[in-house]
């Protein structure tokens, strides 16, 4: 049996596959596959672990559909279009679970970096204004206290609020289709209507998963009915946010600060006004970029591949085969 990987990934599920007598072939060059590069290359292979941006779309998987397994490197499967995978009988697996607390992690520290306006006071430093002190200039906020509020209350926005609540004691709003019963018995969190969290929220974290549902859910008009104090926090996929009407509402006082780990579109250009306001910290989506949580990624794409070729039931099914 024969796997491509389309990247150069963590060692833990390379060596998973190896070991079980598996040849592996990773993509070296430090560029992204063409659509059609990536149909080439895996008309000669049995697996596909999927690395990259690309996406998995009808026509790839009617090239591909020999395929006995395609897994994801991600919990996010937007990329992939479910439904045609589904029909051609092409299995479709992630890997859930194993980057929550990394991805929360990142939310944190981009609740704290806006807070304490911590990129503009570094890009200060860079600019030699690193002088004359004012009591009053470019102060921040606190979050003791504050309430947080959570789109998305699963596993990622649960390990975020955990880490809040402990941190700075604040309250945990939440809105789902469902209740998080666990999250309200530890931590307090009440469910509140959209309307109510948008409200409410002092800190408003997305975690929730890119669908034609939440595209483009924050825009213009949900922003207005936000906090003018409030930070907006998203580390789950760029495409939830509208990014002009964000700027929009940062620029006009709407809304008072912005963490954002995904933007749209990505990557984000380097003149981007985001990069340049005082409350705002962009990262490069490195929600899961640890050693640890990427190999333990790794390694479950891996297991994935393995029980397919065995002809087991995979362990993290996207797909309903």
């Amino acid at each position: 049996m024969k796997v491509f990987v389309t990247r150069v990934i963590p060692p833990d599920g390379l060596e998973l596959l190896q070991r079980a007598g598996i040849s592996v072939t990773q993509w070296t060059e430090k560029r992204g596959l063409s659509p059609a590069e990536l149909i080439a290359h895996c008309r000669q292979y049995d697996a596909l672990l999927l690395a990259s941006d690309n996406h998995i779309d009808r026509t790839f998987l009617e090239q591909c559909r020999h395929l006995k397994v395609i897994a994801l490197l991600s919990v996010g499967y937007d990329k992939v279009d479910v439904a045609a995978a589904n029909e051609l009988r092409v299995p479709v697996t992630n890997t859930p679970g194993v980057l929550s607390a990394a991805t929360a992690d990142t939310a944190f520290l981009l609740m704290m970096s806006v807070a304490r306006k911590a990129f503009f006071h570094y890009r200060r430093i860079l600019r030699g204004e690193w002088g004359f002190s004012e009591p009053t200039a470019n102060l921040g906020v606190d979050l003791e206290g504050k309430t947080l509020g959570v789109w998305g209350l699963g596993n990622i926005g649960h390990v975020m609020a955990k880490r809040c609540v402990s941190a700075f004691n604040m309250k945990v709003i939440y809105h789902n289709r469902g209740r998080n019963e666990a999250a309200e018995k530890e931590l307090g969190a009440v469910r509140v209507s959209f309307e109510e969290l948008l409200a409410q929220s002092d800190v408003l974290t997305v975690h929730t998963a890119l669908t034609p549902q939440t595209t483009g859910v924050f825009n213009k008009a949900v922003f207005e009915q936000m906090k003018p104090s409030a930070i907006f926090i998203n580390t789950a996929r760029g495409a939830i946010h509208n990014e002009a009407d964000l700027i929009a509402a940062l620029q006009q006082g709407v809304i008072w600060g912005a963490g954002l780990d995904v933007t749209n579109p990505e990557p984000m250009q380097p003149d981007n006004p985001l990069l340049d306001m005082p409350t705002v910290a962009v990262l490069p989506h490195i929600g899961s970029a640890t050693e640890e949580t990427r190999n333990a990624m790794s390694a479950m794409a891996a297991k994935n591949i393995l029980a397919a070729f065995k002809g087991d039931p995979l362990p993290n099914p996207v797909t309903s085969l």
